[in-house]
């Protein structure tokens, strides 16, 4: 009987992988998950590795960010204009997804590599908005902000979601290493502890805004439905989560409603539920 348990056990631990690795890397190219290495840009030891390494919180602190930061005008113009999202957004997650993990946890060369390959990209990519003002995907300032609110959004799940909250002490120690990331790719004047970071997000609202634009790529991001259907009501939640996690403003702007008061408990013990039961999946892998 205990043989039997342990065996459907496994199998289920098999089985959590297999989805969640086919969410995050493209199979059909043959990608692999990122490995981790002893000799990354951060040591084992570091804040980045543990804030970074929790799947669920990462999930819904990357469709915070990517909330966060189309409100920019010039990020929204760089997604429209040189990005096919309408038909491959969850290539565009996954993207992303595998340039954190590569740069958390790679090798240094592999972590070095993907760095070049995105300003090399970000060097081909400008254009207007719709007022004429010009805009470069390279722009220092423009990276900043999108750093921001990666930062901010990737600490803010881990606080809610991760196993362990960090002290003031390590929040300010993840967005220093954080911060090394964003300068390899070109942003300039990026804040290295939570106050900085703080003041920078209350710094750009001026700047920000949302339109019918906005609205779709939005609506693109939050309706992503998983291959597999039993993993809907998941994925739900977890859309649900990250549109709580951003600040009041930003949800006002994308017009978006955060949970009932009565359902707040429910989509947060939901979403914990997940970040432990995947937790306990990779455990031994």
């Amino acid at each position: 009987m205990n043989d039997k348990l342990l065996s459907i056990r496994d199998q289920t631990k098999i089985g959590i992988v297999r989805q969640v690795r086919a969410l995050f890397n493209d199979q059909a190219r043959g990608e692999e998950p990122v490995q981790r290495s002893e000799d990354a840009l951060f040591p084992p030891d570091s804040m980045i590795w543990r804030v970074h390494g929790d799947v669920v919180s990462m999930m819904v602190g990357g469709v915070s960010a990517l909330l966060l930061q189309m409100l920019h005008p010039a990020v929204l113009a760089g997604v429209w204009d040189h990005s096919n999202f309408r038909t491959d957004m969850l290539g565009r997650l996954r993207r992303t997804a595998r340039f954190i993990a590569a740069t958390t946890y790679g090798e240094r060369t592999e972590a070095e590599t993907a760095i070049r390959r995105v300003r090399a990209v970000h060097a081909h990519i400008g254009g207007a908005l719709p007022d004429g003002t010009p805009y470069r995907a390279d722009d220092p300032a423009l990276l900043a902000w999108v750093h921001v609110s990666e930062a901010w959004s990737f600490l803010a799940a881990w606080q809610q979601y991760g196993d362990r909250s960090l002290t003031l002490a390590q929040e300010d120690r993840y967005y220093a290493e954080f911060a090394n990331i964003g300068s390899a790719l070109g942003a300039d004047a990026l804040p290295r502890n939570r106050a900085d970071t703080n003041q920078a997000l209350r710094t750009m609202q001026p700047a920000l805004m949302a339109d019918g634009r906005t609205h779709e790529v939005a609506r693109l991001v939050l309706d992503q439905t998983p291959s597999n259907p039993l993993a809907i009501p998941l994925q739900r939640i977890a859309m649900q989560a990250a549109v709580d996690l951003l600040p009041d403003w930003a949800r006002r702007m994308h017009g978006l409603n955060a949970s009932p008061l009565l359902m707040k408990p429910a989509v947060r013990s939901g979403t914990r539920q997940m970040a432990k039961t995947l937790r306990w999946a990779f455990d031994s892998n």
